[in-house]
């Protein structure tokens, strides 16, 4: 065959190769008036593009790689009577739609966008109300989940669903989303090596974010704000929390963080703001904290007796009520080079550093701890009078809970 003739085969081969791969419209008015009989059209890696209109089918499997996006945020209702959307196929992107009135579940766990025994999954620039479950992947690898808008207004927990739920998946992001009013904004479930960033999860029922026994993950830059209780990170090894701001969370039972039961873990470059407790850790072992902010919380930190090796380095506390607590006068947890803003000693030498160790932990606190109706003494001068003489002469709060470098002004980074 003559060398021009072979490229033009060639060539003809490859368009015919790229015309395969069609992009098949969905419209009110169409050939196609429905997602599922656009699904069951295409071909693998098919583009299904979704025109703007209200779209209520039942739940719409998606059981091939393809891409489904829409165009103006056309509207797939479930009609409060199921869930929205099923992928079960590797290499799904839905993009560009708008989930409403997810039904109700708690054998099937519905939800707006479903995935399950998939990988290389794109979730992205949706709008999901009003749906029970948002987004929940099962047994996925490679997924990722960025920029959703998910918002529901249930008033229970027990009807609520978490806005992005992850079981037994690994490799997985989370970015850039914004999720309200569900059970727990963000939850893990045995999930490894993934990223939570640049989210913001607010006024849930719960947790902004919940975390069970899923090691190896990293959260960063995330904003988690007047939820229920906070975030809880639990059963977990190695994770890594850097530069996220927990704040406003308020309640009885509230805490900005609460880690249980988890080991060799950092926590890095956090804000944690008016929280009726900013942090909890109770059998922290090994964690690391430096360089957060501790400001105007009721509790700073909370020390329980089950938490071993911990350090708390080069953070400042200003502003709370209670810097430090501790149900234990036996405390392996180390603090170092803090700044204090009720430090009242001393720095001849000017070199930045007190003088004379600071001892965090009030004898008013402990006293709380044991008795939580004493708090209403708080500014009484009785109490000042109890913290003074302790001060002056230590004798019942903890001696191994001094922090001997305490700085001399709040620190920057």
């Amino acid at each position: 065959m003559h060398s021009s003739a072979a490229v033009l085969l060639a060539f003809g081969l490859i368009c015919g190769s790229a015309s395969a791969q069609r992009t098949i419209v969905v419209s009110p008015t169409g050939n196609f008036r429905s997602v599922t009989a656009a699904v069951a059209a295409a071909w693998p890696h098919d583009r299904i593009l979704v025109k703007p209109g209200v779209y209520r089918e039942p739940t719409i499997v998606v059981g091939k790689p393809v891409e489904i996006i829409g165009e103006g945020f056309p509207v797939l209702n479930g009609a409060g009577a199921r869930g929205i959307m099923t992928v079960t196929a590797d290499s799904v992107t839905i993009r560009g739609l708008h989930f409403e009135h997810g039904g109700t579940s708690f054998v099937e766990d519905w939800a707006a966008v479903k995935v399950i025994n998939a990988g290389d999954c794109a979730i992205e620039d949706n709008l999901i109300d009003d749906a029970f479950f948002g987004i929940y992947l099962a047994r996925v690898s490679g997924c990722s989940i960025r920029r959703n808008r998910i918002h529901a207004s249930r008033l229970r927990e027990m009807v609520s669903g978490n806005g992005i739920h992850l079981w037994q998946s690994n490799n997985v992001t989370i970015a850039d989303n914004r999720i309200s009013g569900h059970r727990d904004g963000i939850y893990f479930e045995f999930v490894r090596n993934s990223t939570i960033s640049g989210n913001i999860s607010e006024k849930n029922l719960r947790y902004g974010l919940h975390f069970m026994f899923s090691d190896d993950c990293r959260y960063v830059a995330n904003v988690f704000r007047n939820n229920g209780a906070g975030v809880a990170v639990m059963f977990t090894h190695r994770v890594q929390m850097i530069g996220n701001r927990f704040e406003d969370n308020w309640g009885s039972a509230a805490y900005g963080l609460f880690l249980k039961e988890i080991s060799d873990s950092r926590l890095e470059r956090n804000v944690f703001a008016r929280n009726t407790t900013a942090l909890v850790a109770d059998g922290a072992n090994r964690l690391v904290a430096t360089q957060n902010e501790f400001i105007d919380n009721g509790w700073a930190v909370r020390l329980e007796a089950s938490t071993d090796e911990a350090s708390f380095t080069r953070n400042n506390f200003a502003g709370n009520t209670f810097d430090v607590a501790t149900n234990s006068n036996l405390q392996t947890t180390t603090f170092s080079g803090n700044y204090w803003d009720d430090y009242t000693g001393f720095d001849v030498d000017r070199n930045g550093v007190g003088d004379v160790p600071h001892r965090p932990v009030r004898l008013f606190s402990m006293i709380v701890a044991q008795n939580p109706p004493a708090i209403i003494l708080m500014r009484s001068p009785f109490v000042r009078l109890l913290d003074a003489a302790e001060r002056a002469i230590p004798a019942l709060t903890p001696e191994s809970l001094e922090d001997d470098t305490p700085a001399m002004r709040r620190l920057r980074w």
